[in-house]
């Protein structure tokens, strides 16, 4: 909490002018209610949302009650303070959840000891991971991003494979996140383009079988696979 909105002990004037008292806590509700119109308008400039900054401001109340009112320099200044910080935490959140929910699932390296459930939760998330990618990217995007997000491809390397520089390489994988973040939906999924695409990136992820994750991106892309090595 900011020390210029906090004194060491409980002072009753500051600068000569009686400080508000809300230790009590009827006088904190009624100083929130006072200031809680203005509290909404700061949560919903940084937030842009009206519900979530009703919440932000819920919140701010609760804080207040578990704050130690009796060493409160600037009531007002510290609502606000708290507001501020509550808004922008709420705002970062919700981006962080629109990211987290809108990258696609991709395999991660078998775990032996995986239950059979498990094991079915796991194909199940691949399998719509690659029906969000299948119908949301074009075929370089979708190349680069699994390439790169999957799979840690460097940026070289995704450039040679697509026969691309590797500005426009990182490009791909910028533009496909936008996409996925917009919830963009571009072309129906084939059935037998979807069940190569999950059985190739499984296939990647439990057996390390990048030959053939590439030649089914590179296939998809118009471009001739790469040859096994």
């Amino acid at each position: 909490m900011d020390t210029h909105l906090m004194e060491t002990r409980d002072p009753s004037v500051a600068n000569g002018v009686a400080a508000p008292v809300i230790d009590d806590l009827e006088d904190a509700a009624s100083l929130f209610l006072h200031d809680r119109p203005s509290l909404l308008k700061i949560a919903f400039r940084i937030l842009g949302n009206a519900s979530e900054a009703e919440d932000v401001v819920q919140e701010v109340w609760l804080r207040l009650q578990c704050t130690d009112r009796a060493v409160v320099h600037s009531p007002s200044a510290l609502l606000r303070t708290i507001t501020v910080r509550v808004a922008i935490n709420a705002c970062q959140s919700a981006r962080r959840r629109r990211e987290y929910s809108a990258t696609p699932w991709l395999p991660e390296s078998p775990d032996p000891e995986s239950t059979p459930e498990a094991v079915a939760e796991r194909q199940d998330a691949v399998e719509r991971a690659s029906v969000l990618l299948l119908e949301t990217l074009t075929p370089r995007q979708r190349a680069a991003f699994v390439l790169r997000e999957g799979f840690g491809y460097p940026y070289d390397q995704i450039a040679g494979l697509l026969s691309l520089s590797v500005v426009n390489a990182r490009q791909q994988v910028a533009r496909a996140q936008q996409r996925l973040s917009a919830e963009r939906r571009r072309q129906p999924v084939d059935s037998v383009t979807h069940r190569r695409f999950v059985q190739a990136l499984l296939a990647a992820a439990q057996a390390g079988d990048l030959n053939r994750l590439e030649r089914f991106l590179l296939d998809d892309t118009g471009r001739p696979g790469s040859p096994p090595t």
